[in-house]
C-alpha cells in the first residue's frame, strides 16, 4: 500500500467523523479523495462517493431512530420528491452532459472537469454556510408546515446529489429546522436518514456498476462507519459549532484548490 493511499483510508475514518458530529458534509472529503488520492474519475468518484455517503448514513441513523431523533412523516415528505430527482439525475441527466462540455479556440472543458469544478462551487456554499452559521431554532412551532415547499426543496437536493455525489446535509438540515420546525437533533437525525435514502437511489440509477470496484469500497466504507460511530459518540462532548467553522474553513481551502488545478489542467 502506498503512502498516499493510507492518507486516502486514514481520510475514510474523517468523513465518517465528520458526519457523526455535524450531520453531513462525508460528501465533501470523499469526491476529492477518490480523484486525487486514488486516481479515480471524477464521474466514477461521484458514484463511490454515494455508495459511502450512503452506507454510513444508514448505519449512522440507527442511533438517532433509538433515540427518537428522526421524524419519519417529515422525512417522506422530504425523500420522496427527492429520490425521483436524483434517480432522474444519475439515469439521465449526468449522463446526457456534453463531452466535452465547452470548447472555444485551445481551451477545452471536459465533462469529468465541468463536473468537478460544479462540486467545488458547492464546496464554497457548504464551506460559507458552516462559517458564517448562525442560530436557526427561533422559529415559530404555531406556523404550519408547507409540504409543499419541503418536497420543492427535496426535488432541488436531489438534483445536487445525483449530480455531483454530495448528500446535500449541510442544506438539509436549515431547510428542516426552518420549514419543518423541527429542534436541531432532531433535523439532524432526520437529515441523515434523507441523506442515506438519495444516496441508495443514486446509486440504483448510475450507468457505472460494471465499474465498481466492491472490495475496495466495502474496505473504505467500513472504515467510515467505524469513523461515524465514534463521531457520534465523541458529539456529546464537543462543541460542534466550533468544529463547523474549523471544518468550514478546510472546505473553502480544498474548493480553491479544487478550482485552480481543474481550470490550469484545461487551458
Amino acid at each position: 500500500m502506498t503512502p498516499t493511499e493510507i492518507i486516502g483510508y486514514a481520510a475514510a475514518l474523517v468523513v465518517g467523523l465528520i458526519m457523526g458530529l455535524v450531520g453531513g458534509g462525508g460528501s465533501i472529503i470523499t469526491v476529492p479523495v477518490f480523484v486525487y488520492l486514488f486516481d479515480l474519475n471524477p464521474l466514477l468518484a461521484t458514484s463511490y462517493s454515494l455508495v459511502v455517503v450512503g452506507s454510513t448514513s444508514l448505519v449512522g441513523t440507527v442511533g438517532y431512530a433509538l433515540r427518537g431523533q428522526i421524524d419519519f412523516k417529515i422525512t417522506a415528505a422530504f425523500a420522496l420528491p427527492s429520490l425521483v430527482s436524483v434517480f432522474i439525475t444519475r439515469r439521465v441527466l449526468v449522463p446526457a452532459i456534453p463531452d466535452p462540455m465547452l470548447s472555444i479556440g485551445t481551451f477545452m472543458l471536459p465533462k469529468a472537469d465541468a463536473i468537478l469544478l460544479f462540486f467545488a462551487f458547492v464546496m464554497i456554499l457548504a464551506a460559507r454556510a458552516m462559517i458564517r452559521h448562525r442560530s436557526i431554532e427561533d422559529n415559530d412551532k404555531s406556523l404550519k408546515i408547507n409540504y409543499l415547499s419541503l418536497g420543492l426543496d427535496g426535488l432541488a437536493v436531489g438534483l445536487l446529489t445525483g449530480t455531483v455525489g454530495a448528500g446535500g446535509g449541510f442544506l438539509i438540515v436549515p431547510m428542516l429546522v426552518v420549514m419543518a420546525r423541527l429542534p436541531m437533533p432532531l433535523a439532524v437525525g432526520t437529515s441523515i436518514l434523507i441523506i442515506a435514502v438519495n444516496s441508495f437511489v443514486g446509486v440504483l440509477g448510475d450507468v457505472h456498476w460494471n465499474e465498481f470496484n466492491w472490495q475496495f469500497l466495502t474496505t473504505f466504507t467500513s472504515i467510515s462507519i467505524v469513523g461515524i460511530l465514534v463521531g457520534q459518540s465523541l458529539s456529546k462532548h464537543i462543541a460542534v459549532q466550533d468544529l463547523k467553522k474549523t471544518f468550514g474553513w478546510f472546505v473553502l481551502t480544498v474548493a480553491i484548490f479544487i478550482v485552480g488545478k481543474e481550470l490550469f489542467s484545461s487551458l
